[in-house]
Protein backbone atom coordinates (compact mmCIF):
# COMPACT_ATOMS: atom_id res chain seq x y z
CA UNK A 1 0.00 0.00 0.00
CA UNK A 2 3.15 2.36 0.07
CA UNK A 3 3.78 2.16 -3.58
CA UNK A 4 3.07 5.22 -5.53
CA UNK A 5 0.18 5.12 -7.40
CA UNK A 6 0.76 4.85 -11.36
CA UNK A 7 -2.67 6.58 -12.41
CA UNK A 8 -6.28 6.38 -11.36
CA UNK A 9 -7.90 3.06 -13.26
CA UNK A 10 -4.48 1.30 -11.97
CA UNK A 11 -5.14 2.77 -8.28
CA UNK A 12 -8.70 1.99 -8.22
CA UNK A 13 -8.41 -1.50 -9.32
CA UNK A 14 -5.75 -2.32 -7.08
CA UNK A 15 -7.34 -0.82 -3.51
CA UNK A 16 -10.41 -2.58 -5.05
CA UNK A 17 -8.57 -5.87 -4.80
CA UNK A 18 -6.86 -4.80 -1.08
CA UNK A 19 -7.98 -7.63 0.98
CA UNK A 20 -9.16 -5.41 3.99
CA UNK A 21 -10.77 -8.58 5.88
CA UNK A 22 -7.43 -9.60 6.09
CA UNK A 23 -5.95 -6.58 7.17
CA UNK A 24 -8.40 -6.51 10.18
CA UNK A 25 -7.87 -9.81 11.39
CA UNK A 26 -4.34 -9.18 11.16
CA UNK A 27 -4.67 -5.62 13.60
CA UNK A 28 -7.61 -8.03 15.86
CA UNK A 29 -4.47 -10.44 16.47
CA UNK A 30 -1.66 -7.89 16.87
CA UNK A 31 -3.94 -5.54 19.37
CA UNK A 32 -4.76 -9.25 21.26
CA UNK A 33 -0.65 -9.94 21.61
CA UNK A 34 -0.27 -6.08 22.73
CA UNK A 35 -3.00 -6.07 25.16
CA UNK A 36 -1.41 -8.96 27.31
CA UNK A 37 2.03 -7.35 27.24
CA UNK A 38 0.59 -4.39 30.41
CA UNK A 39 -0.17 -7.22 31.89
CA UNK A 40 3.16 -8.81 31.96
CA UNK A 41 5.08 -5.78 32.68
CA UNK A 42 3.18 -4.40 35.32
CA UNK A 43 3.93 -8.50 36.84
CA UNK A 44 7.56 -7.89 35.80
CA UNK A 45 8.04 -4.68 38.16
CA UNK A 46 6.18 -6.24 40.86
CA UNK A 47 8.78 -8.46 40.83
CA UNK A 48 11.56 -5.40 40.49
CA UNK A 49 9.69 -3.93 43.65
CA UNK A 50 9.76 -6.82 46.11
CA UNK A 51 13.20 -7.49 45.28
CA UNK A 52 14.37 -3.80 45.45
CA UNK A 53 12.88 -3.39 49.21
CA UNK A 54 15.57 -6.46 50.01
CA UNK A 55 12.76 -7.86 52.55
CA UNK A 56 12.51 -11.55 51.00
CA UNK A 57 16.13 -11.46 49.32
CA UNK A 58 19.83 -9.65 49.85
CA UNK A 59 22.91 -9.44 48.70
CA UNK A 60 24.87 -9.03 45.41
CA UNK A 61 22.85 -11.83 43.85
CA UNK A 62 19.67 -10.31 44.49
CA UNK A 63 20.99 -6.82 43.32
CA UNK A 64 21.97 -8.66 40.40
CA UNK A 65 18.37 -9.95 39.99
CA UNK A 66 16.66 -6.86 40.49
CA UNK A 67 18.93 -5.05 37.66
CA UNK A 68 17.89 -7.73 35.15
CA UNK A 69 14.24 -7.64 36.34
CA UNK A 70 14.75 -3.71 35.81
CA UNK A 71 16.44 -4.00 32.83
CA UNK A 72 13.71 -6.44 31.50
CA UNK A 73 10.60 -4.07 32.52
CA UNK A 74 12.22 -1.30 30.53
CA UNK A 75 12.55 -3.28 27.72
CA UNK A 76 8.44 -4.19 27.75
CA UNK A 77 7.58 -1.12 28.26
CA UNK A 78 9.72 -0.03 25.05
CA UNK A 79 8.09 -2.52 22.90
CA UNK A 80 4.62 -1.67 24.38
CA UNK A 81 4.78 1.72 23.83
CA UNK A 82 6.12 1.10 20.12
CA UNK A 83 2.95 -1.61 19.69
CA UNK A 84 0.40 0.76 21.00
CA UNK A 85 1.72 3.54 18.46
CA UNK A 86 1.83 1.02 15.67
CA UNK A 87 -1.45 -0.17 16.66
CA UNK A 88 -2.92 2.83 16.73
CA UNK A 89 -1.01 3.67 12.83
CA UNK A 90 -3.03 0.52 11.75
CA UNK A 91 -6.60 0.89 13.17
CA UNK A 92 -6.63 4.35 10.99
CA UNK A 93 -4.97 2.22 8.21
CA UNK A 94 -7.85 -0.40 8.22
CA UNK A 95 -10.39 2.46 8.06
CA UNK A 96 -8.87 4.34 5.48
CA UNK A 97 -8.30 1.06 3.45
CA UNK A 98 -12.11 0.05 3.80
CA UNK A 99 -13.28 3.15 2.47
CA UNK A 100 -10.70 3.34 -0.14
CA UNK A 101 -11.65 0.23 -1.08
CA UNK A 102 -15.49 0.72 -1.17
CA UNK A 103 -15.35 4.56 -3.21
CA UNK A 104 -13.14 2.41 -5.52
CA UNK A 105 -15.50 -0.43 -6.58
CA UNK A 106 -17.87 2.65 -6.48
CA UNK A 107 -15.87 4.59 -9.03
CA UNK A 108 -14.90 1.37 -11.57
CA UNK A 109 -18.80 0.78 -11.34
CA UNK A 110 -19.99 3.66 -12.02
CA UNK A 111 -17.29 4.55 -14.65
CA UNK A 112 -18.30 0.78 -16.53
CA UNK A 113 -21.59 2.85 -17.78
CA UNK A 114 -19.34 4.91 -20.00
CA UNK A 115 -17.88 4.00 -23.41
CA UNK A 116 -14.62 2.63 -23.27
CA UNK A 117 -15.47 2.08 -19.81
CA UNK A 118 -13.27 2.68 -17.03
CA UNK A 119 -9.87 3.45 -19.12
CA UNK A 120 -11.45 5.89 -20.88
CA UNK A 121 -13.40 7.86 -18.44
CA UNK A 122 -10.88 7.59 -15.67
CA UNK A 123 -7.63 7.41 -16.96
CA UNK A 124 -7.06 10.71 -18.82
CA UNK A 125 -9.34 13.31 -17.12
CA UNK A 126 -8.10 15.84 -20.15
CA UNK A 127 -9.76 13.37 -22.53
CA UNK A 128 -13.35 13.74 -20.93
CA UNK A 129 -15.32 15.84 -23.15
CA UNK A 130 -14.29 14.23 -26.14
CA UNK A 131 -14.88 10.68 -24.57
CA UNK A 132 -18.09 11.69 -24.17
CA UNK A 133 -18.58 13.26 -27.25
CA UNK A 134 -17.82 10.12 -28.80
CA UNK A 135 -21.12 8.11 -26.97
CA UNK A 136 -24.15 7.42 -29.29
CA UNK A 137 -25.47 11.01 -30.49
CA UNK A 138 -28.91 11.37 -29.34
CA UNK A 139 -28.63 9.13 -26.22
CA UNK A 140 -29.24 10.13 -22.31
CA UNK A 141 -25.76 10.66 -21.08
CA UNK A 142 -24.93 9.25 -18.06
CA UNK A 143 -22.76 12.02 -16.16
CA UNK A 144 -19.29 11.32 -15.22
CA UNK A 145 -18.89 13.37 -12.22
CA UNK A 146 -20.13 10.85 -9.88
CA UNK A 147 -17.26 8.34 -10.88
CA UNK A 148 -14.75 11.07 -10.60
CA UNK A 149 -15.81 11.75 -7.35
CA UNK A 150 -15.80 8.79 -5.59
CA UNK A 151 -12.25 7.78 -7.59
CA UNK A 152 -11.22 10.92 -6.18
CA UNK A 153 -12.01 10.55 -2.47
CA UNK A 154 -10.77 6.29 -3.02
CA UNK A 155 -7.18 7.55 -3.66
CA UNK A 156 -7.24 10.03 -1.13
CA UNK A 157 -8.03 7.17 1.78
CA UNK A 158 -5.60 5.17 -0.43
CA UNK A 159 -2.59 7.78 0.16
CA UNK A 160 -3.99 8.61 3.71
CA UNK A 161 -3.77 4.35 4.34
CA UNK A 162 -0.52 4.46 2.70
CA UNK A 163 1.07 7.38 5.75
CA UNK A 164 -0.93 5.14 8.02
CA UNK A 165 1.09 2.19 6.75
CA UNK A 166 4.47 3.90 6.94
CA UNK A 167 3.71 5.62 10.57
CA UNK A 168 2.95 2.03 11.30
CA UNK A 169 6.23 0.82 10.38
CA UNK A 170 7.86 3.82 12.05
CA UNK A 171 6.89 2.95 15.33
CA UNK A 172 8.82 -0.41 15.55
CA UNK A 173 11.74 0.86 14.32
CA UNK A 174 13.05 2.21 17.50
CA UNK A 175 12.69 -1.65 18.61
CA UNK A 176 14.39 -2.87 15.74
CA UNK A 177 12.03 -3.83 13.63
CA UNK A 178 13.34 -3.73 10.27
CA UNK A 179 11.86 -4.88 6.54
CA UNK A 180 9.26 -7.04 8.62
CA UNK A 181 11.94 -8.30 10.41
CA UNK A 182 12.41 -8.14 14.34
CA UNK A 183 15.67 -8.66 16.37
CA UNK A 184 16.47 -12.07 17.09
CA UNK A 185 16.58 -12.31 20.68
CA UNK A 186 16.24 -10.79 24.03
CA UNK A 187 20.03 -9.26 23.29
CA UNK A 188 19.39 -7.96 20.41
CA UNK A 189 16.06 -6.51 21.42
CA UNK A 190 17.58 -4.59 24.42
CA UNK A 191 20.47 -3.22 22.28
CA UNK A 192 17.94 -1.00 21.20
CA UNK A 193 16.28 0.16 24.12
CA UNK A 194 17.96 2.44 26.03
CA UNK A 195 17.35 1.22 29.72
CA UNK A 196 20.07 3.34 31.76
CA UNK A 197 19.09 6.56 30.35
CA UNK A 198 18.46 9.70 32.24
CA UNK A 199 15.30 9.79 34.00
CA UNK A 200 13.02 12.75 33.22
CA UNK A 201 9.36 12.75 34.74
CA UNK A 202 6.90 14.82 33.26
CA UNK A 203 4.38 16.26 35.77
CA UNK A 204 1.40 14.38 35.84
CA UNK A 205 -1.99 15.30 36.16
CA UNK A 206 -3.87 16.72 39.19
CA UNK A 207 -6.85 14.99 38.26
CA UNK A 208 -9.17 12.98 37.39
CA UNK A 209 -8.20 10.01 38.78
CA UNK A 210 -8.97 8.52 35.67
CA UNK A 211 -6.37 10.73 33.58
CA UNK A 212 -3.93 10.59 36.46
CA UNK A 213 -3.97 6.28 36.24
CA UNK A 214 -3.14 6.72 32.24
CA UNK A 215 -0.50 8.73 32.65
CA UNK A 216 0.98 6.63 35.64
CA UNK A 217 0.62 3.61 33.54
CA UNK A 218 2.58 5.47 30.24
CA UNK A 219 5.62 5.50 32.58
CA UNK A 220 8.61 2.93 33.02
CA UNK A 221 9.13 1.33 36.26
CA UNK A 222 12.30 3.67 36.55
CA UNK A 223 10.66 6.59 35.76
CA UNK A 224 7.47 5.95 38.22
CA UNK A 225 10.22 5.11 40.96
CA UNK A 226 12.06 8.44 39.77
CA UNK A 227 8.52 10.40 40.35
CA UNK A 228 8.23 9.44 43.85
CA UNK A 229 11.59 10.18 44.96
CA UNK A 230 11.34 13.55 43.30
CA UNK A 231 7.64 14.71 44.63
CA UNK A 232 6.07 11.89 47.34
CA UNK A 233 4.04 15.19 48.82
CA UNK A 234 2.14 15.69 45.17
CA UNK A 235 2.01 11.88 44.47
CA UNK A 236 1.20 10.29 48.61
CA UNK A 237 -2.35 12.13 48.04
CA UNK A 238 -2.84 11.59 43.97
CA UNK A 239 -6.07 9.63 43.59
CA UNK A 240 -5.78 7.27 40.41
CA UNK A 241 -2.27 6.39 41.54
CA UNK A 242 -2.00 2.67 42.49
CA UNK A 243 -1.62 1.87 46.10
CA UNK A 244 2.17 1.02 46.37
CA UNK A 245 3.14 4.10 44.77
CA UNK A 246 1.17 6.37 47.54
CA UNK A 247 2.29 3.75 50.39
CA UNK A 248 6.25 4.68 49.02
CA UNK A 249 5.80 8.08 48.51
CA UNK A 250 3.82 8.39 51.80
CA UNK A 251 6.37 6.29 54.12
CA UNK A 252 8.97 9.10 52.59
CA UNK A 253 6.91 11.98 54.09
CA UNK A 254 6.54 9.80 57.41
CA UNK A 255 10.13 9.37 57.86
CA UNK A 256 10.90 12.94 57.06
CA UNK A 257 8.29 14.40 59.25
CA UNK A 258 9.94 11.91 62.02
CA UNK A 259 13.15 13.32 61.37
CA UNK A 260 12.39 16.90 61.15
CA UNK A 261 12.57 18.99 64.56
CA UNK A 262 10.55 21.73 63.02
CA UNK A 263 7.76 19.53 62.92
CA UNK A 264 4.62 20.42 64.61
CA UNK A 265 4.14 18.71 67.59
CA UNK A 266 1.14 17.38 67.36
CA UNK A 267 1.63 16.35 63.41
CA UNK A 268 4.93 14.45 65.06
CA UNK A 269 2.80 12.35 67.41
CA UNK A 270 0.49 11.66 64.89
CA UNK A 271 3.33 10.57 62.68
CA UNK A 272 4.99 8.47 65.82
CA UNK A 273 1.85 6.65 66.31
CA UNK A 274 1.52 5.49 62.53
CA UNK A 275 4.92 4.88 62.30
CA UNK A 276 4.39 2.22 65.46
CA UNK A 277 0.93 0.54 64.40
CA UNK A 278 2.91 -0.10 60.93
CA UNK A 279 5.46 -1.93 62.72
CA UNK A 280 2.99 -3.71 64.94
CA UNK A 281 0.92 -5.16 61.99
CA UNK A 282 3.93 -5.69 59.61
CA UNK A 283 6.14 -7.39 62.65
CA UNK A 284 2.81 -9.50 62.27
CA UNK A 285 2.99 -10.65 58.89
CA UNK A 286 0.38 -8.31 57.55
CA UNK A 287 1.22 -6.27 54.58
CA UNK A 288 0.53 -2.29 55.33
CA UNK A 289 -0.09 -0.21 52.85
CA UNK A 290 -0.03 3.77 53.77
CA UNK A 291 -2.51 5.10 51.29
CA UNK A 292 -3.07 9.05 52.66
CA UNK A 293 -1.00 10.83 55.33
CA UNK A 294 -1.80 14.14 55.51
CA UNK A 295 -0.21 15.19 58.93
CA UNK A 296 -1.31 18.91 58.78
CA UNK A 297 -4.93 18.10 57.64
CA UNK A 298 -5.44 15.04 60.03
CA UNK A 299 -5.90 12.83 57.41
CA UNK A 300 -5.10 9.13 56.91
CA UNK A 301 -5.60 6.26 55.32
CA UNK A 302 -4.13 3.00 56.05
CA UNK A 303 -4.71 -0.43 54.67
CA UNK A 304 -3.97 -4.17 56.05
CA UNK A 305 -3.27 -6.30 52.51
CA UNK A 306 -2.93 -4.80 48.99
CA UNK A 307 -5.04 -2.57 47.41
CA UNK A 308 -3.86 -3.04 44.19
CA UNK A 309 -4.82 -6.88 44.09
CA UNK A 310 -7.24 -7.94 46.18
CA UNK A 311 -9.87 -9.65 45.42
CA UNK A 312 -12.59 -7.82 48.31
CA UNK A 313 -11.57 -4.41 48.95
CA UNK A 314 -13.27 -2.37 51.94
CA UNK A 315 -13.28 1.03 53.10
CA UNK A 316 -13.98 1.75 56.94
CA UNK A 317 -15.42 5.16 57.31
CA UNK A 318 -15.59 5.79 61.31
CA UNK A 319 -17.78 8.73 62.82
CA UNK A 320 -17.33 11.36 65.37
CA UNK A 321 -14.45 11.45 67.87
CA UNK A 322 -11.83 9.80 65.72
CA UNK A 323 -8.43 10.97 64.20
CA UNK A 324 -5.55 9.24 63.36
CA UNK A 325 -3.20 10.24 66.35
CA UNK A 326 -5.90 9.29 69.01
CA UNK A 327 -7.81 5.97 67.37
CA UNK A 328 -6.10 4.47 65.31
CA UNK A 329 -5.43 1.48 66.83
CA UNK A 330 -8.96 0.43 67.36
CA UNK A 331 -9.60 1.29 64.10
CA UNK A 332 -7.26 -0.66 62.78
CA UNK A 333 -8.34 -3.93 65.06
CA UNK A 334 -11.91 -3.02 63.65
CA UNK A 335 -10.38 -3.58 59.81
CA UNK A 336 -8.65 -6.38 61.28
CA UNK A 337 -11.58 -8.23 62.32
CA UNK A 338 -13.25 -7.44 59.31
CA UNK A 339 -10.79 -8.65 57.04
CA UNK A 340 -10.66 -12.21 59.08
CA UNK A 341 -14.52 -12.71 58.63
CA UNK A 342 -13.89 -12.01 54.98
CA UNK A 343 -11.65 -15.17 54.84
CA UNK A 344 -13.90 -16.76 56.85
CA UNK A 345 -16.80 -16.29 54.58
CA UNK A 346 -14.86 -16.84 51.56
CA UNK A 347 -11.52 -18.80 52.04
CA UNK A 348 -8.72 -18.32 49.46
CA UNK A 349 -10.04 -14.78 48.27
CA UNK A 350 -7.64 -12.05 49.14
CA UNK A 351 -8.48 -8.89 51.02
CA UNK A 352 -7.76 -5.77 51.75
CA UNK A 353 -9.79 -3.78 54.39
CA UNK A 354 -8.96 0.06 54.76
CA UNK A 355 -9.78 2.18 57.76
CA UNK A 356 -10.53 5.61 55.61
CA UNK A 357 -9.91 8.79 57.53
CA UNK A 358 -9.71 11.18 54.76
CA UNK A 359 -12.12 13.85 56.15
CA UNK A 360 -12.14 15.96 59.59
CA UNK A 361 -14.03 13.34 61.92
CA UNK A 362 -16.54 15.74 63.96
CA UNK A 363 -15.15 16.93 66.95
CA UNK A 364 -17.53 19.77 68.25
CA UNK A 365 -21.09 19.92 68.79
CA UNK A 366 -21.42 22.02 65.66
CA UNK A 367 -19.75 19.77 63.54
CA UNK A 368 -21.54 17.04 65.03
CA UNK A 369 -24.50 18.23 64.47
CA UNK A 370 -24.47 19.68 61.25
CA UNK A 371 -23.34 17.91 57.83
CA UNK A 372 -20.68 20.51 56.77
CA UNK A 373 -18.17 17.94 57.50
CA UNK A 374 -19.83 15.40 55.61
CA UNK A 375 -19.90 16.96 52.45
CA UNK A 376 -16.39 17.42 52.78
CA UNK A 377 -15.95 13.85 53.39
CA UNK A 378 -17.95 12.68 51.00
CA UNK A 379 -16.82 14.65 48.10
CA UNK A 380 -13.35 13.27 49.21
CA UNK A 381 -14.62 9.45 49.56
CA UNK A 382 -16.12 9.41 46.20
CA UNK A 383 -12.78 10.21 44.52
CA UNK A 384 -11.08 8.10 46.66
CA UNK A 385 -12.98 5.32 45.20
CA UNK A 386 -13.13 6.30 41.87
CA UNK A 387 -8.96 6.57 42.31
CA UNK A 388 -8.85 3.45 44.23
CA UNK A 389 -10.98 2.00 41.06
CA UNK A 390 -8.65 3.98 38.60
CA UNK A 391 -5.35 2.99 40.05
CA UNK A 392 -5.61 -0.96 40.16
CA UNK A 393 -6.37 -0.40 36.57
CA UNK A 394 -2.93 1.39 36.35
CA UNK A 395 -1.55 -1.31 37.32
CA UNK A 396 -3.92 -3.90 34.78
CA UNK A 397 -5.41 -5.50 38.00
CA UNK A 398 -9.12 -6.76 37.28
CA UNK A 399 -11.43 -4.79 39.34
CA UNK A 400 -11.94 -6.11 43.09
CA UNK A 401 -15.33 -6.00 44.81
CA UNK A 402 -15.13 -2.72 46.41
CA UNK A 403 -17.38 -2.44 49.66
CA UNK A 404 -18.03 0.86 51.92
CA UNK A 405 -18.52 -0.18 55.44
CA UNK A 406 -19.75 3.14 57.22
CA UNK A 407 -20.57 3.92 60.36
CA UNK A 408 -22.33 6.62 62.60
CA UNK A 409 -21.34 9.68 61.29
CA UNK A 410 -19.53 7.88 58.56
CA UNK A 411 -23.03 6.59 56.61
CA UNK A 412 -23.56 10.35 56.53
CA UNK A 413 -20.47 11.40 54.67
CA UNK A 414 -21.51 8.26 52.04
CA UNK A 415 -25.13 10.08 52.19
CA UNK A 416 -23.04 12.83 50.64
CA UNK A 417 -20.50 10.67 48.87
CA UNK A 418 -23.33 9.60 46.55
CA UNK A 419 -23.94 13.14 45.97
CA UNK A 420 -20.84 13.63 44.08
CA UNK A 421 -20.64 13.93 40.47
CA UNK A 422 -20.64 10.64 38.97
CA UNK A 423 -22.03 6.96 40.04
CA UNK A 424 -20.29 5.92 43.54
CA UNK A 425 -17.44 3.68 42.80
CA UNK A 426 -18.75 0.94 45.25
CA UNK A 427 -20.59 -2.54 44.96
CA UNK A 428 -21.78 -2.36 48.15
CA UNK A 429 -22.66 -0.08 51.20
CA UNK A 430 -23.01 -1.32 54.64
CA UNK A 431 -24.36 1.43 56.85
CA UNK A 432 -23.98 0.79 60.99
CA UNK A 433 -25.65 2.64 63.80
CA UNK A 434 -26.51 5.35 61.33
CA UNK A 435 -28.22 8.13 62.25
CA UNK A 436 -30.17 8.79 59.36
CA UNK A 437 -30.55 9.87 55.62
CA UNK A 438 -31.60 12.26 53.21
CA UNK A 439 -33.39 9.90 51.02
CA UNK A 440 -33.41 6.02 50.65
CA UNK A 441 -31.32 3.12 50.02
CA UNK A 442 -31.34 3.66 46.05
CA UNK A 443 -30.27 7.15 46.39
CA UNK A 444 -26.58 5.17 47.32
CA UNK A 445 -25.84 4.66 43.63
CA UNK A 446 -24.53 1.20 44.85
CA UNK A 447 -25.92 -2.43 43.63
CA UNK A 448 -26.20 -3.36 47.37
CA UNK A 449 -27.25 -1.25 50.66
CA UNK A 450 -27.59 -3.15 53.44
CA UNK A 451 -27.74 -1.88 57.35
CA UNK A 452 -27.50 -2.99 60.71
CA UNK A 453 -29.58 -0.93 63.29
CA UNK A 454 -29.42 -2.16 66.74
CA UNK A 455 -32.69 -1.65 69.07
CA UNK A 456 -30.50 -0.53 71.45
CA UNK A 457 -28.41 2.54 69.73
CA UNK A 458 -29.82 5.13 70.37
CA UNK A 459 -28.35 7.47 67.53
CA UNK A 460 -30.02 4.97 65.68
CA UNK A 461 -33.66 5.96 67.34
CA UNK A 462 -32.63 9.92 67.20
CA UNK A 463 -32.89 9.83 63.36
CA UNK A 464 -30.89 13.45 62.96
CA UNK A 465 -29.95 13.21 59.86
CA UNK A 466 -33.22 11.75 58.23
CA UNK A 467 -34.80 8.78 57.22
CA UNK A 468 -34.16 5.01 59.34
CA UNK A 469 -31.84 2.71 57.39
CA UNK A 470 -33.93 0.14 59.37
CA UNK A 471 -37.34 1.39 58.01
CA UNK A 472 -39.05 -0.44 55.10
CA UNK A 473 -39.21 2.34 53.20
CA UNK A 474 -35.94 2.64 53.28
CA UNK A 475 -35.19 -0.55 51.04
CA UNK A 476 -31.75 -1.25 52.53
CA UNK A 477 -30.98 -5.54 53.36
CA UNK A 478 -30.92 -6.19 57.16
CA UNK A 479 -28.32 -7.45 58.69
CA UNK A 480 -28.87 -9.37 61.81
CA UNK A 481 -27.86 -7.84 65.14
CA UNK A 482 -26.89 -9.05 68.80
CA UNK A 483 -29.17 -7.69 72.37
CA UNK A 484 -25.67 -6.38 73.53
CA UNK A 485 -24.88 -4.50 70.30
CA UNK A 486 -25.50 -0.90 70.80
CA UNK A 487 -24.03 2.19 69.15
CA UNK A 488 -20.38 0.94 69.14
CA UNK A 489 -20.73 -2.77 68.80
CA UNK A 490 -21.06 -3.51 65.31
CA UNK A 491 -17.52 -4.90 64.96
CA UNK A 492 -17.39 -6.99 67.81
CA UNK A 493 -16.11 -10.58 67.33
CA UNK A 494 -18.35 -12.11 69.59
CA UNK A 495 -21.82 -10.47 68.08
CA UNK A 496 -23.41 -11.42 64.62
CA UNK A 497 -23.05 -8.48 62.87
CA UNK A 498 -19.32 -8.45 61.98
CA UNK A 499 -19.82 -12.28 60.30
CA UNK A 500 -22.52 -10.58 58.47
CA UNK A 501 -20.35 -7.67 57.28
CA UNK A 502 -17.68 -10.21 55.88
CA UNK A 503 -20.12 -11.98 53.63
CA UNK A 504 -20.88 -8.89 52.18
CA UNK A 505 -17.26 -8.06 51.61
CA UNK A 506 -16.72 -11.16 49.57
CA UNK A 507 -20.16 -11.17 47.99
CA UNK A 508 -21.62 -14.42 49.25
CA UNK A 509 -25.44 -14.52 49.00
CA UNK A 510 -27.57 -14.79 52.07
CA UNK A 511 -25.27 -12.12 54.36
CA UNK A 512 -27.69 -12.87 57.37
Amino acid sequence: MTAPVLDMTSGLRAAAAWDVALLRRAVGTLGAVAGRLPIWRARLEGVARAVDSGESWAGPAARTAAAAVRELSAVTWAVERALSESLSALDRLSAEADAAQELAREALVRAEAFAGGPAAVLGDRSGLAAAVGALVPGAELPSPAPALTAAEAALRHATAAAAAAEDAGSALAGVGVRDAFAPADFPALAAWVPVAQPVCVPRGPTGPPDAVAAWWAALPLTAQLAAVRADPAGLGGRDGLPAWARDLANRRLLAAALADPGTDPYAAFTARVVTHRIEVEEAAGRQVQLQLLDLAGDRLVLALGDLDTADAVALLVPGIHNSPGDDLGGLVGAARAVAGAAREAAPGTTVATAVWLGYDSPSGAAQILGRTNAVEGGAALATSLTGLRAGRDAVVTPEGRATVLAHSYGTVVVDEAADAPGALDADAVVLLGSPGMEDDAASLEAPEVYDAASPDDLVVALRWFGRSTASDSFGSTELPVGPDTGHSGYYDADLPTLAAVGRVMTGMPDPR
